[in-house]
């Protein structure tokens, strides 16, 4: 048995390398034949007139994981603690049990809601907006991330030592007072890890996103104009492209950077929980 798990871990590993090299070892191609500083710092992306530049997909990744992991996580984190310390047991059940539905809604679902509600009730609130951007992808991914915040947040506020919380409530605290100034900066790692980890699923998230962002490649000026990001550059690129073209590479190229920002959150948010263990 032990050398059955054994060879099921090393499976595991060899699976993931084998990812990994693929996808980078794919994506360098594309810097036989496009300059990596034009390619990295280009926000002009043309295939057809050989022009790859993913500077515009990066910002528009960068501006939707930040603002939706910023809304998700503050909703995330106050769920958490409203879980933990104030909800009554039935209520507890009642929230635990809604949050294992929002992680078995499929994406596709997200994002038809947010192309038939969200979309329809931006343009209506904001006139002069086509509806599609940053915002109703963002809004859309915030509560796509919400349960794995919500879920690691709690387990953290949970495993904070009682006695902590006794000492502060006799010293005059009060529950309010013991929350944001005992457990929370006790229970700190462990939420800023699920933020992170929160931050690497908004990254790689592809169709709800696809669905509501506008997919232009253009720098979006506002939350408001249709862009496009890493994952639905790809996704809506990779069909019309022959493997091994520049076109193709170029966009392997793309799923290497997305590997590497996640890997860079992962391994971060594990430093971080070993530095809570101690």
């Amino acid at each position: 048995m032990k050398m059955l798990l054994t060879a099921c871990a090393i499976f595991m590993i060899i699976v993931i390398f084998s990812i990994i090299t693929f996808v980078s070892k794919q994506g360098l191609e594309t810097f036989k034949m496009v300059s990596p500083i034009e390619y990295f710092t280009s926000s002009y992306w043309s295939p057809f007139e050989e022009q790859f530049g993913i500077l515009t997909f990066i910002k528009g990744t960068l501006l939707l994981t930040g603002l939706s992991t910023l809304i998700g996580g503050v909703l995330g984190v106050g769920c958490a603690i409203f879980i933990s310390k104030f909800a009554p047991k039935f209520i507890k059940n009642i929230l635990r049990f809604t949050v294992e539905i929002f992680v078995g809604i499929p994406s596709v679902v997200y994002g038809y809601i947010g192309l038939t509600v969200v979309v329809p009730l931006i343009r209506r609130i904001f006139s002069n907006s086509v509806g599609f951007g940053i915002l109703p992808a963002s809004l859309i991914l915030s509560v796509m991330i919400m349960p794995t915040v919500i879920t690691i947040s709690e387990d953290s506020i949970n495993s904070v030592d009682i006695s902590f919380e006794e000492a502060s409530y006799a010293l005059g605290a009060t529950k309010i007072q013991t929350i944001f100034g005992v457990i929370l900066p006790c229970a700190f790692p462990g939420i800023i890890s699920s933020i992170i980890l929160a931050m690497a699923r908004a990254l790689g998230e592809t169709m709800a996103v696809q669905m509501v962002i506008g997919n232009t490649p253009q720098l979006a000026n506002s939350l408001l104009e249709p862009t496009s990001s890493l994952t639905t550059a790809i996704v809506m690129d990779i069909a019309n492209t022959e493997f091994g073209s520049t076109w193709n590479n170029a966009l392997f190229m793309m799923a290497t950077v997305l590997l590497v920002i996640s890997i860079i959150f992962i391994l971060f948010a594990r430093k971080l929980n070993r530095r809570s263990m101690r």
